[in-house]
C-alpha cells in the first residue's frame, strides 16, 4: 500500500485545484490520515466505474462496522470523508480499488 501524503486546503484562498493535487491510485490499495475536516478525493477517468472501499476496523457492542464504499461512475469524481472511524492500527485509513485503471486520488484536509 501506498501512503497519500495529506494535502491542506485552505478555506478562505479560494478553489483549490483538487484534481490538479491527484496522483495514481495504487493496486495494492493506499492509506491516508483519518481525522476531522478530511477526504478522500476520487476521480474516475476510465470507460467503466469504479468502486473504493475504505476499512472500518471498530466494532460496536462486538458487532462489525460496514466499510465503506463508494462507485465512481466513469469520467466523474467522488469524495468520501475520512473521519477517524477508519483509523486502523497504523493511524491511517486503509483504501482499496476494484482496479486502478485511470483512477487518481488524494487525501485533502480542510484548513480550520
Amino acid at each position: 500500500m501506498a501512503d497519500l501524503s495529506l494535502i491542506t486546503v485552505p478555506v478562505d484562498a479560494g478553489i483549490a485545484d483538487v484534481a490538479g493535487q491527484a496522483v495514481a491510485a495504487a493496486g495494492g490499495g493506499d492509506t491516508a490520515p483519518v481525522g476531522p475536516h478530511r477526504f478522500l478525493y476520487v476521480a474516475n477517468g476510465d470507460a467503466s466505474p469504479h468502486t473504493v472501499t475504505v476499512a472500518t476496523p471498530g466494532t460496536v457492542k462486538g458487532l462489525a462496522i460496514s466499510d465503506a464504499s463508494l462507485v465512481v461512475a466513469a469520467g466523474d469524481h467522488g469524495i468520501l470523508p475520512l473521519n477517524n472511524v477508519y483509523r486502523g492500527a497504523n493511524g491511517r485509513a486503509a483504501i482499496t480499488y476494484d482496479d486502478v485503471t485511470s483512477v487518481t486520488v488524494a487525501a485533502f484536509e480542510l484548513e480550520s
